[in-house]
């Protein structure tokens, strides 16, 4: 169940990426994207606190499959390079950020309860945002680096918010 959760986030988040919010000025530096991308995180550190480290490694790999898969399938136009471009970005990002996640959150999970969701999420946001947009749009004329930005700073603020529901659904995972 949460593997294709995991998927289908990753399959909205790439779909969101390719649209930049057009009020307030904010096209150079914010896409859709960026506000449904960190609940991968709220997925993976939740199954790493209910069932553990080697569990949330698994929900990695099969959501990165289906995740990729639908990509692949459904929102990517093999005629344009950026959008293969932000196929192969989201699949290297996605899988080295998670794992990177994983391996944080583990060896955080015996301090306060939100250290490690927290410090997890802070640093695989930093390390997905920008692989993602390096690989995706380095010299294609697109502002990648203010996007990386803007998109870095909702997700560390959707990664604050997300400790609500993380602390909410502990109690309904099996405890590890």
């Amino acid at each position: 169940m949460l593997s294709f959760l995991m998927g289908g986030i990753v399959l909205a988040s790439n779909y969101l990426v390719q649209f930049p919010i057009r009020y307030y000025g904010l096209e150079e530096i914010l896409t859709y994207g960026a506000f449904s991308y960190p609940v991968a995180f709220l997925i993976t550190d939740l199954a790493n606190r209910s069932f553990g480290k080697l569990v949330a490694r698994k929900i990695v790999y099969i959501g990165f499959v289906i995740g990729i898969s639908f990509t692949l399938l459904f929102s990517t136009n093999f005629a344009d390079l950026i959008s293969l471009r932000i196929a192969i970005g989201s699949g290297t990002a996605f899988l080295v950020a998670q794992l990177l996640d994983v391996q944080i959150f583990d060896n955080l999970r015996k301090r306060e309860w939100f250290v490690a969701p927290l410090t997890s999420s802070f640093i695989g946001s930093t390390v997905d945002t920008f692989l993602f947009f390096s690989i995706s749009f380095y010299a294609t004329g697109i502002p990648w680096i203010t996007l990386s930005l803007g998109d870095l700073a909702v997700k560390i603020f959707v990664a604050l918010v997300m400790l609500i529901p993380f602390r909410l659904l502990l109690g309904t995972l099996k405890a590890a």
